[in-house]
């Protein structure tokens, strides 16, 4: 999908226009993918608009940064403040916020000098279900990756950094041309997540999904959906699962904020129980999407007004 320009981007404490946000082609994070970053929504609601989860977003982010030693010279509220400011200054309703911390011009050694402060930039665009709104109805169709996750004895998995997106991009080709909407990858065996997604499995009424130790992401949208569904009355274990119970499973969905709550009707051209959205796929849909259509209550202080 391409990206529909806005009018500004916030950079390192101010809000230029659009056009003039632009980068170095000797810049350091080019080259070695040295960069941290979050994916976040801004919805339209009832009362307005609300940025879902920004706090834990934004923490995430300067996590993500602390792991590679990456010195961010803007606080936790100084980021949020820019969060809301680009979504205002922009005039979008709703809208996917880019917050990115990268290491720009100024050396081409592996190891950036410590004079070499990252930059910081936070873009606010338009984009709509990252799966496909198709997708989201009536679910995807998935294959297992002949790829591995990397893990932990490699990267820190838990930073949400942009070199580790060159191992999502090989598994989402991967899927993409052999004809799938996405890809699960297994490392040893047992199931870690898709190329930018967590994964939840339902099986006789009960939710599983991955540990952080699979070689996850610690997503926001897979920990919200835990809480819906232990609201609601369901059983979650986080758990090492098998490839096996991806076969025999009653229902598989993909979460992030990208994805949000996406189904999965088929894994390997099997289908996954009858082969449409389940009971507890749409249940947890519901009440994700209730958050913002006013239908849940949100008793967890997870939306930001703006």
């Amino acid at each position: 999908m391409a990206i529909e320009p806005t009018k500004f981007i916030w950079k390192d404490g101010k809000l230029i226009p659009w056009q003039d946000a632009q980068v170095h082609v000797l810049s350091h994070a080019l080259h070695y993918g040295t960069s941290v970053f979050e994916g976040i929504r801004c919805y339209k609601t009832p009362d307005g608009r609300a940025i879902f989860r920004l706090e834990a977003h934004i923490k995430r982010l300067l996590d993500s940064a602390k792991i590679y030693r990456f010195p961010v010279e803007f606080s936790r509220q100084e980021l949020i403040k820019a969060c809301r400011q680009v979504i205002v200054e922009n005039e979008l309703e709703s809208a996917y916020i880019r917050p990115l911390v990268y290491h720009g011009f100024g050396s081409l050694a592996v190891l950036p000098p410590a004079e070499m402060k990252p930059e910081v930039i936070i873009a606010a665009i338009r984009w709509g279900a990252y799966l496909g709104e198709e997708g989201l109805q009536n679910g995807i169709d998935v294959c297992v990756s002949s790829w591995s996750r990397m893990t932990s004895a490699t990267h820190p998995v838990l930073s949400k950094a942009g070199g580790h997106y060159l191992n999502s991009q090989l598994i989402a080709s991967d899927a993409h041309r052999n004809g799938f909407d996405e890809a699960i990858v297994v490392n040893n065996g047992l199931i870690s997540e898709g190329s930018a997604e967590n994964i939840f499995i339902v099986r006789d009424g009960v939710l599983h999904t991955p540990p952080l130790a699979a070689a996850i992401l610690g997503g926001i949208t897979r920990d919200s959906v835990m809480t819906l569904a232990r609201e609601m009355g369901m059983e979650v274990r986080e758990q090492s699962l098998p490839r096996d119970l991806l076969y025999i499973s009653d229902e598989i969905f993909l979460t992030g904020t990208a994805a949000e709550i996406t189904p999965v009707r088929s894994v390997d051209h099997l289908p996954v129980g009858s082969g449409k959205p389940g009971p507890v796929t749409q249940a947890l849909q519901s009440a994700f999407f209730g958050l913002f259509d006013g239908s849940t209550d949100d008793r967890w202080n997870w939306l930001d007004r703006v």
